[in-house]
């Protein structure tokens, strides 16, 4: 059960990969000190949810981690649907740079939503971060 109090609201608008691996870790790390985590894409870090692999700069960098003994962008992205992370996925950042929903992965359990529903999942006591 999660905790009532804390948790992490990121709002994930980079399309690079540290910035998206650091909202997955953020978030991996929320659900596993049982708190809520809500990640929400928008614009070019909606690109992270296409693939795999996701269309992010520097994706040479999930290689690296993996050699060094991080986290790699699969293994927190899978945490995090295990775990119970929220997943938004903003309709106007679809609308925007064009990108057809029906191209992102399946296997993330997302809604498509928009600002008003990140405010709405973004309970008191939780913080809001943008990466």
């Amino acid at each position: 059960m999660k905790s009532p109090e804390g948790g992490v609201s990121v709002i994930v608008r980079a399309g690079d990969y540290e910035s998206v691996h650091y909202a997955l870790a953020l978030a991996a790390a929320a659900l596993a000190v049982n708190k809520p985590a809500v990640l929400f894409f928008t614009m070019a870090g909606i690109r992270a949810l296409e693939g795999p692999p996701p269309a992010l700069a520097d994706w040479h960098r999930d290689a690296v981690n993996r050699k060094v003994g991080v986290g790699d962008f699969e293994t927190l992205l899978a945490a995090c649907v295990e775990l119970g992370a929220r997943f938004i996925v903003c309709e106007m950042g679809l609308r925007s740079l064009g990108i057809d929903r029906a191209g992102l992965r399946r296997d993330v359990p997302f809604t498509v939503a928009g600002i008003v529903t990140l405010l709405e999942e973004t309970k008191p006591g939780m913080h809001l971060v943008t990466l």
